[in-house]
C-alpha cells in the first residue's frame, strides 16, 4: 500500500527534512511513526499524500509513483485517503453535518447520496446527536471526531493521521485512538504520527521512529525470538 525507497527530502533553504527514508506499509497494518518535533513525521505524510514532493527517491502510495502524478491524478490519489490533522481545520461557518458533507461535495460526489453520507459516519464516531452543531459548540474530542468522520466519508484505503491527538485531554485521546483502531480493523491502513509513547506502548503495533529526518528503529525489523531447541 505504502513503499519509499531511499527518499531524502531537503528544502530550498538547506534544512533536510528526510535522510534516505526506506520501509513498507503492507494492506490492513497500523503504524505508529514516532520523533521529537522536528524528526520528519509531518513531511513523511505530506510526501505521501502529494502535498510535498521528494528531492530524491521515490514515493509510492496504492501503486502510484506519487512524484510522477499530476493535477486530477493527485485528486484521485487524495480520493483514496484520509487525511486527519491535529488542529482539526473545521470550517467555523459549517455544521457537524456540512463539514463532512463538504468532503464530498469536492469530489463530485452526487448529491442526493451526501446527507446520507455524511449521516452515516457522523454516526460511525458516535457524533449522530451532533449534526447540527457547530465547531464553536463542540468540545475538543469532539471536533476531531467531526475531522475523523470527514476523512472516512470516502471510504479510503489508507487513513494518514499527523498528531491527531496532540490537541486533546486524556479521555479524548482513548476515545479517538480506539477510533482508529476500530477503522484500522475494518482493513484501512493507518499511519499515525504521534508523540504519546504511552498509546504506543498500549498496543503491539508497528512503531517506526524518526530522528533527524532518519529512520532509526523499525518493531518490524526485530528478529522473532527462536524457540525452544
Amino acid at each position: 500500500m505504502i513503499r519509499l525507497s531511499h527518499v531524502h527530502k531537503t528544502f530550498p533553504n538547506g534544512a533536510v527534512a528526510l535522510r534516505d527514508v526506506s520501509f513498507h506499509v503492507a494492506r490492513g497494518e497500523f503504524v505508529f511513526l514516532t520523533g521529537h518535533s522536528g524528526a520528519g513525521k509531518s513531511t513523511l505524510l505530506k510526501l505521501l499524500y502529494a502535498e510535498q514532493r521528494p528531492s530524491s527517491g521515490e514515493v509510492r502510495v496504492s501503486g502510484h509513483v506519487v512524484s510522477a502524478l499530476k493535477g486530477d491524478q493527485i485528486a484521485r490519489l487524495r480520493r483514496r485517503l484520509g487525511i486527519i490533522f491535529q488542529d482539526f481545520r473545521l470550517l467555523e461557518d459549517r455544521t457537524a453535518a456540512e463539514n463532512v458533507a463538504f468532503a464530498l461535495e469536492v469530489t463530485g460526489a452526487r448529491k442526493d447520496a451526501i446527507a446520507a453520507r455524511a449521516s452515516r459516519v457522523l454516526a460511525q464516531v458516535g457524533l449522530a446527536s451532533k449534526s447540527r452543531a457547530y465547531p464553536r459548540e463542540l468540545s475538543g474530542g469532539e471536533q476531531q471526531r467531526v475531522a475523523m468522520a470527514r476523512a472516512l466519508v470516502n471510504d479510503p484505503a489508507i487513513l494518514l493521521a499527523d498528531e491527531p491527538t496532540g490537541n486533546l485531554d486524556e479521555r479524548a485521546t482513548r476515545g479517538v485512538f480506539q477510533l482508529l483502531r476500530d477503522i484500522n480493523a475494518g482493513g484501512t491502513v493507518v499511519v499515525m504520527a504521534t508523540h504519546d509513547l504511552d498509546l504506543v506502548r498500549q498496543t503491539e503495533y508497528r512503531t517506526i521512529e524518526m530522528r533527524e529526518g532518519a529512520v532509526v528503529y523499525d518493531s518490524a525489523d526485530e528478529a522473532p525470538a527462536p524457540g525452544p531447541q
